[in-house]
């Protein structure tokens, strides 16, 4: 008993010493936060037809398409089919989905691919011969 009681005051003590003050942020300071994430985000994107974005918005809105335009307070996203063009300010993003292949990644896309179909011709020319 006497073990079981000292082990339980030195978890509590070291409980005790581990605690750690936490500044809590205001909702305000919150969103202004994200807001520089997704602003960052979406420079890192860039802007034209192949950067395809996904968002949704805090008022549940979801919007579609690639990033036409970026300006200091949002950007512009553009419908692929519609052609339809949304302001999005920054801080009214709750959730962004994007993506934009690098030419390098394209390249090594499409040389796959050509591997693929030689090896997939060859294949077939062996077994022909067969």
């Amino acid at each position: 008993m006497k073990k079981l009681l000292t082990l339980m005051v030195a978890c509590l003590v070291m409980g005790a010493v581990s605690v750690r003050p936490v500044a809590a942020a205001s909702k305000a300071e919150k969103e202004a936060q994200v807001a520089v994430k997704v602003k960052q985000g979406v420079e890192k994107l860039g802007s034209g037809r192949e950067t395809r974005v996904e968002l949704k918005l805090r008022d549940k809105t979801k919007l579609k398409g690639y990033i036409s335009e970026i300006t200091e307070n949002g950007f512009v996203v553009t419908d692929l089919k519609t052609g339809a063009s949304n302001s999005v300010a920054f801080a009214d993003v709750k959730q962004i989905k994007g993506n934009n292949m690098s030419t390098g990644a394209k390249i090594a896309i499409g040389i796959g691919i050509g591997v693929g179909i030689t090896i997939l011709v060859l294949l077939l020319i062996m077994n022909h011969l067969d």
